[in-house]
């Protein structure tokens, strides 16, 4: 059975992690063919949003701790291995998800813990069950947020909201993810996929090109001073401007006018 699970519908692709015996924990595989799996959705043009799940009653465990204490796989070698384990394996991720240029919804069907909140920060939009539950618990093994979660978090919640989660190491529930803003948007745990496929193709009936830039926008900006944004989108918006569905979209928007 395949680590991990790819489809497409209509503009739509879907992820699932499909380990639900180890709570959808990493696996060599599934490092390789998440990377994978976001190639083929950026190289897709049929492909305009991304939904990333988990099989299974959770989102994503995070580390094995099982290949941890055993030092195996992506866990395995003395430290300078281990280290050079890290950044070829499990950073690739957020490398990954920091040039993948389509939106990317996380419908965290459940537990999001260590890892797994850190892979739902790296999504653009999440939605979570009721029942979901985070946090952010490497001290509790003794470990740190070493695959992205000390960049993320606090860029999601705030630097000090991030600093009494990381240093607690305390689990939360979905109520709290959705008052500090980890949330976009909590529901029924049946009902997660499918408001997570009603946000994606609120994203897929935009104009796709112009979706793409304004991530780029986003995400490029939000770090950078008043000029180098304004520089940055200029460029961008000239791009975006002289593209053929911009001339649909305001052609369409006048006849609309005008009727």
């Amino acid at each position: 059975m395949s680590d991990l699970l790819y489809s497409v519908d209509q503009a739509i692709a879907t992820i699932t992690l499909n380990r639900p015996d180890a709570r959808n924990a990493y696996s060599d595989a599934m490092v390789s063919g998440l990377i994978d799996a976001l190639d083929r959705a950026e190289h897709d043009d049929q492909v305009r949003a991304l939904i990333l799940t988990g099989a299974g009653p959770a989102f994503c465990a995070g580390g094995d701790l099982k290949k941890m204490r055993d030092r195996e796989g992506m866990f395995s070698g003395d430290s300078v291995e281990l280290r050079d384990n890290y950044i070829r394996g499990l950073q690739s991720i957020p490398r990954r998800f920091n040039l993948f240029e389509k939106p990317v919804i996380a419908a965290i069907n459940g537990h999001a813990i260590g890892a797994g909140l850190d892979l739902s920060l790296m999504c653009d939009i999440r939605i979570a069950s009721q029942r979901a539950k985070f946090g952010s618990t490497f001290a509790n093994v003794g470990l740190i947020p070493g695959d992205g979660g000390a960049y993320l978090l606090p860029r999601v919640v705030g630097f000090s909201r991030a600093v009494e989660l990381i240093l607690t190491a305390r689990i939360f529930d979905a109520d709290e993810a959705l008052r500090i803003n980890l949330l976009h948007e909590i529901c029924a745990p049946e009902d997660v996929m499918s408001r997570a496929k009603t946000k994606a193709q609120q994203i897929a009936a935009l104009p796709p090109k112009a979706v793409k830039m304004a991530k780029a926008a986003l995400y490029r900006c939000v770090d950078r001073d008043l000029e180098t944004s304004l520089q940055l989108t200029a460029a961008l918006q000239a791009c975006v401007q002289r593209t053929d569905e911009h001339d649909a979209a305001v052609e369409a928007l006048l006849a609309q006018l005008n009727s």
